[in-house]
């Protein structure tokens, strides 16, 4: 006897396309219900093997930057990891002691804290904006200004300080690659084009360009935003995330606060909301990807019977020909294969009277009136 599942996302395949925490991403995930896929669409440089950032952090260690921007947590803990392991930590800490530091929110005040270092200032926002308003109000003509990346460059951010007059020290701690092995993510990409995905989650910009990066180079860019626009929702964990996505005008959506977490709980809110409740035979049926919810219990399908429940749900209570429901089911069917599809779907629902049989015309989801 199925129970009714509590969790939202039962029934939905959803796409982990993060390098980085991307297990945890996929555990938040799994325990909401979903079917995980995980593809990194890019790799993480190792710290240890970036001779540009030792470059830099060298620089510094010898020329102690005015001011020094923290932008996150991980990525200034990393940053001072990294320089453990080629000797250079104290020096830069010693540097940092006669630069001015802010801190772009909480997570990143914390790292700084632990170096033993105090921050000037850091904006209640946790946003890159008004620490560039911060700065710019306070003019930096002059000023040798260090801004510790995080995967991804601030164009925006450090083009505006150029143009006010300081020199900017871009620190590169994180920077991405493409994957070693693509398989996965081309699989991801061919699945997504078949619709066989309902949501795929995006943590960073380089992320989602490297997913359309891979998808060009391997001919379906053009399949793979068209699913983006009309059937695979995107969330971003955040607005800059988005960019390379509304760059192709493909729909968006992120959580108020750029986090994981709250990335997950605006997906188990959105998501599901795509799929309305119908009223049938009596029952509260609901379409999911992989699966169809009957008064909340999880019924999970194969790909040949989900395309027939979208084909019958679609206009729900009209009836849907034999030759429509024949085109669901592969080019080597015949028409006998629809009775014996349709008897499948119905064992499978445990319930005979959800699909009615219209004599001489097809079949229909039996839709109890409003």
């Amino acid at each position: 006897m199925n129970q009714p599942t509590t969790q939202p996302l039962a029934g939905f395949t959803v796409a982990v396309t993060a390098a980085r925490r991307a297990e945890e991403l996929t555990a938040l995930l799994t325990r909401k219900g979903a079917h995980v896929i995980a593809a990194p669409a890019l790799q993480i440089l190792p710290l240890a093997d970036d001779r540009r950032l030792a470059r830099v952090s060298d620089e510094l260690a010898h020329h102690p930057a005015d001011i020094v921007v923290a932008t996150t947590g991980i990525g200034f803990r990393g940053w001072l990891e990294a320089c453990e392991t080629w000797g250079t930590a104290e020096q830069l800490k010693t540097a940092m002691h006669h630069s001015r530091v802010l801190a772009r929110g909480p997570k990143a005040k914390g790292a700084v804290r632990a170096a033993g270092l105090t921050e000037e200032w850091s904006p209640p926002s946790e946003s890159s904006a008004e620490v560039l308003d911060h700065l710019l109000d306070q003019g930096v003509a002059g000023q040798r200004i260090a801004v510790q990346l995080h995967g991804e460059p601030l164009p925006d951010f450090t083009a505006a300080l150029r143009m006010a007059g300081a020199t900017v020290i871009e620190i590169p701690v994180y920077r991405w690659t493409h994957p070693t092995d693509t398989t996965p993510l081309d699989h991801l990409i061919d699945t997504t084009c078949q619709r066989g995905i309902d949501a795929i989650t995006f943590t960073s910009a380089p992320a989602a360009a490297g997913l359309l990066t891979r998808a060009h180079h391997t001919g379906h860019q053009h399949h793979l935003i068209r699913a983006l626009k009309n059937d695979v929702m995107a969330m971003c964990v955040g607005p800059v995330t988005a960019r390379p996505l509304q760059a192709h005008d493909i729909p968006t959506q992120w959580p108020r606060r750029a986090r994981i977490g709250a990335q997950v709980r605006t997906l188990t809110e959105t998501l599901p909301a795509r799929f309305p409740t119908l009223r049938v035979a009596g029952h509260h049926l609901r379409l999911r990807g992989h699966a169809v919810l009957l008064d909340g219990c999880v019924h999970t399908l194969s790909p040949t019977l989900m395309r027939l429940m979208h084909a019958l749900a679609h206009r729900p209570g009209q009836v849907c020909t034999r030759t429509h429901l024949l085109s669901c089911l592969g080019p080597d069917a015949d028409t006998h294969a629809v009775e014996t599809a349709v008897a499948r779907l119905r064992t499978a629902l445990g319930n005979p009277r959800l699909i009615q049989t219209v004599v001489k015309r097809g079949y229909r989801l039996a839709t109890d009136p409003h």
